[in-house]
């Protein structure tokens, strides 16, 4: 059989068991009023310009003023590479270990490309875009979105070069792990916090 029809036939075999879920039995997942967000920062060897900050009184979500003021960190190759994968494997333990007690969700990551699936819901898909330094997600529930790691700072009080960072989308303000814990109800914070030092 041709790439084609091969992927033809596995859309149509996705449309049909998408189909026969009723619309009425999505997951039950609490709406949460504040989410927190999971905040990353590059490897210590790799910083060469700022000092970023996991600490966890600052893993709060985006306030309108810091979203007016947001912009893609100015991050070379490498720590773009380090943060993201960093960021992708976090995602990717917390979702195994849900897999591990539930039958109905599936991961696979692979190439910087991750796939997580619920049964009822659909498929979640997580994915890097080193060209353009971002994070994409593509949600059964909320659509697309494109998140640019972005270096936020508590205010004029913080110490010069000390921010912290999360997975953005700069159209809403929302971050990547706020939508995954609204939408999956799995909480993506860090379990070992601490400030990170070149």
């Amino acid at each position: 059989m041709s790439r084609h029809i091969t992927s033809a036939l596995g859309r149509a075999a996705a449309r049909s068991a998408r189909a026969s879920v009723p619309a009425t039995s999505c997951l039950l997942v609490p709406r949460l009023t504040t989410a927190r967000a999971s905040l990353y920062a590059p490897a210590p060897h790799t910083l060469s310009r700022a000092t970023f900050s996991t600490s966890a009184q600052l893993r709060t979500p985006i306030s309108a003023e810091q979203l007016k003021a947001a912009t893609p960190a100015p991050l070379s190759d490498e720590e773009y590479h380090d943060v993201a994968d960093r960021y992708l494997e976090d995602v990717q333990t917390k979702f195994e270990e849900l897999a591990e007690t539930r039958e109905d969700v599936d991961v696979e990551y692979s190439a910087g490309v991750m796939k997580i699936g619920f049964l009822e819901t659909g498929e979640y898909v997580i994915n890097k875009q080193p060209p353009n330094k971002q994070i994409w997600l593509s949600s059964p529930v909320s659509g697309p979105k494109r998140y640019d790691y972005v270096l936020l700072s508590e205010g004029q009080n913080d110490k010069q070069d000390t921010a912290t960072g999360a997975w953005v989308y700069l159209r809403d303000g929302s971050t990547l792990d706020e939508v995954l814990q609204t939408e999956t109800g799995i909480s993506l914070e860090s379990s070992s916090t601490s400030d990170i030092e070149p």
